[in-house]
């Protein structure tokens, strides 16, 4: 499992530890990951995704997670967003045309 967010695709950073003594020595920054799971509400069942804080705080801004992934362009998610947004998009048509019947 990667040190990925799913949704965003922020990862892991380096950079370097700066002693007193101005000593460089490599490290890593890694993203703050927490399993989470979120309520769909088009889908109608939870979905557990590994995000980032700052993801999970823009999701909840945005309205939840179908709100959030049905209004981001595709350029802006990583391939799990993609997947999932088209189960939403297709879920949502669905529910759509069994309402208009």
């Amino acid at each position: 499992m990667s040190r990925r967010c799913e949704i965003t695709g922020k990862g892991v950073l380096s950079g370097n530890n700066v002693s007193h003594a101005n000593n460089k020595s490599r490290r890593r920054f890694l993203p703050n990951l927490q399993i989470t799971s979120l309520l769909s509400d088009i889908l109608g069942h939870e979905v557990r995704l590994r995000l980032s804080t700052r993801a999970i705080r823009t999701v909840e801004h945005n309205g939840g997670i179908d709100a959030f992934l049905l209004g981001t362009p595709d350029r802006g998610l990583t391939a799990e967003g993609k997947t999932l947004k088209r189960r939403i998009e297709k879920a949502r048509v669905k529910r759509a045309a069994s309402a208009a019947a």
